[in-house]
């Protein structure tokens, strides 16, 4: 660490203008009170008032923004064996960006008016696409589907997500698990 620099002449002179505008708090020092030795202090008898003790509000839990997994483990056995025969089947191949949310929302509306359990949604391999990119390169559609499921009125109606079986397009696929309706 270097040693404070001094002041130039201009400072200085700033300084002795601002320090004469400047009145001190006190004129004289204060002097501080005598304090007994301690010997001489007595012990005061206080009485000391219990405080209530207020538990602090505990948070109100954050809802999760990911869909919980709440199939058994029966239900993932029969989706990664390929046992599972999905009830409604979504292509979404061949549309861009626009025209596949639009089919998605619309085929998911349709298979829970059929009253479908698992939809096999066909989308294409995932690559790596920019989230700015608006359909140009492939795998944008994949990209967006969970991101568009999670915000959609379906959110609550969808159980799982999860990567089909390789009969069923493996990578390219995804199963849709819908809650039972009540």
């Amino acid at each position: 660490m270097s040693a404070p620099r001094g002041l130039t002449a201009d400072e200085a002179e700033a300084w002795d203008k601002l320090a004469a505008t400047v009145e001190p708090l006190h004129v004289g020092r204060v002097k501080p009170k005598p304090v007994a030795a301690p010997e001489t202090v007595l012990p005061k008898k206080l009485k000391v008032q219990p405080q209530r003790v207020v538990p602090a509000p505990k948070p109100a839990p954050q809802p999760s923004k990911k869909p919980q997994n709440t199939l058994d483990s029966r239900w993932d056995r029969q989706l990664k064996s390929g046992a599972v025969q999905p009830d409604f089947t979504l292509d979404l191949h061949g549309h861009n960006l626009d025209a596949a949310y639009d089919r998605l929302m619309s085929g998911v509306t349709q298979a829970r008016a059929m009253g479908a359990r698992t939809i096999l949604l066909i989308t294409g391999k995932p690559r790596p696409v920019d989230p700015a990119d608006r359909g140009t390169r492939r795998g944008a559609i994949r990209a967006k589907v969970l991101d568009w499921l999670a915000a959609s009125s379906h959110h609550s109606a969808i159980a799982a997500v999860r990567r089909a079986h390789i009969r069923h397009g493996g990578e390219g696929a995804l199963y849709i698990v819908l809650r039972r309706e009540r």
